[in-house]
């Protein structure tokens, strides 16, 4: 499809009792790739995880039959969501997917996809062509723990309206390079960063990370000079630190007891439907065997490891002030960490700007739009006067840079 926009509609909309339900049906709105009164229709058919793919899947026939490709593209991508890495359903439901975006949605005139080769395979990625006579420089932007590089294509095609070289890529544990290259996720993101750096030969970048990739572009900012802006959507910092004190040294106390911790585990996916999925998509992005030992891996995502203190870039983080995965403390501890970074400019979002949410779902234009705002302030500011600014719930504070 060719010439093809996209919109990004504001407003988060209560579509399903179930929040994990309720995001994901928002956030295929947000992104410009799913109609509301479809949603909407969905929705009344789903009561628990186990109606979403089958209806997700109805939805996507229907939207296929008349003629409404992108719908049906995004609505077997959400099918795919909730199956489970055990069902084998799951494949078919991806390569449908992709056999739809890229052979009814993509442009092939403004963008192309690309193989980067990373440690004896590939990494997939997506060039979109800068449009018109501005100056954007090169973006390059990621996912984290769910997505795929191709929700990210409205964003990319409105970046690239703005002057943007744009270079969306799957690093380990996302997408194809999981499903088809078999890389289990790793928290050491500096390996596929510099895999698609020198690939792309791309330096001075701005990198945007999102949802977890809000972690993964600081650890990747870290080792990786040739970053220069680093945007992170959503950041977690430290996930054992998103928990209370009693409940840090709980868990700690059962990782010494692996049959204790995987049983409680196992138990509560039963009990929980969103858990039971939560779990298996952890084992499967780490491409282990038991919950205890996906756990584990999970928890090498934490402070220790981010190296915050490597990070000399310019720095952007934006926070929902409603995040329902990550707790608003993670923001200040994020700013307060990166002592140094040569500016943090924290950004939370309300609701009453419709982006108080993960990853800004909701209003993810006024997102956009805040990215590049904060990018045309570093063009026109003193390198070597940069402040450090914070932004609260409550308001703004600044502090200059050590």
């Amino acid at each position: 499809m060719r010439n093809q926009t996209f919109e990004f509609p504001v407003g988060y909309h209560k579509l399903h009792p179930a929040k994990i339900m309720d995001f994901q049906l928002n956030r295929w709105h947000s992104y410009g790739y799913l109609r509301l009164e479809d949603l909407r229709r969905a929705a009344r058919q789903i009561r628990t995880l186990e109606d979403w793919t089958p209806e997700m899947t109805r939805q996507a026939k229907k939207a296929a039959a008349e003629g409404r490709m992108t719908e049906a593209a995004f609505f077997y991508r959400s099918a795919e969501f909730f199956a489970l890495p055990t069902d084998p359903d799951k494949r078919i439901l991806y390569d449908t997917f992709q056999d739809i975006f890229y052979g009814h949605v993509f442009d092939v005139h403004r963008a192309e996809r690309i193989d980067v080769p990373y440690e004896g395979a590939h990494l997939p990625a997506l060039r979109i062509q800068a449009q018109g006579d501005q100056k954007g420089g090169t973006l390059v932007a990621h996912g984290g723990f769910d997505s795929f590089m191709e929700e990210f294509y409205s964003m990319g095609l409105w970046f690239s309206d703005r002057g943007f070289e744009v270079i969306l890529f799957e690093g380990p544990g996302q997408g194809g390079a999981l499903k088809k290259s078999g890389f289990a996720l790793t928290h050491e993101w500096e390996r596929p960063a510099k895999a698609v750096l020198n690939h792309f030969n791309a330096h001075d970048v701005s990198w945007l990370g999102i949802s977890l990739g809000g972690w993964l572009c600081f650890r990747a900012a870290a080792f990786e000079p040739r970053i220069t802006r680093v945007i992170a959507s959503s950041i977690a910092f430290d996930y054992l630190q998103m928990v209370s004190p009693p409940v840090q040294w709980f868990v700690r106390t059962l990782l010494r007891y692996p049959r204790v911790m995987n049983g409680m585990a196992i138990l509560k996916a039963r009990l929980l439907p969103q858990e039971r999925w939560g779990l298996h998509h952890m084992m499967y992005i780490f491409n282990v065997q038991t919950p205890i030992e996906a756990i584990v891996k999970f928890l090498e995502f934490n402070e220790r490891n981010q190296h915050t203190d490597r990070i000399r870039q310019d720095v952007l983080i934006l926070t929902g002030a409603e995040d329902h995965f990550i707790p608003l403390k993670m923001h200040d501890m994020q700013v307060s960490a990166l002592n140094s970074a040569r500016s943090v400019t924290g950004r939370i979002f309300t609701a009453a700007e419709h982006a108080q949410n993960h990853c800004q779902v909701g209003n993810w234009g006024l997102a956009l739009r805040e990215m590049v705002k904060w990018m045309s302030s570093l063009e026109n500011a003193d390198p070597g006067n940069r402040e450090v600014e914070a932004a609260g719930a409550h308001g703004r504070a600044v502090r200059k840079p050590h």
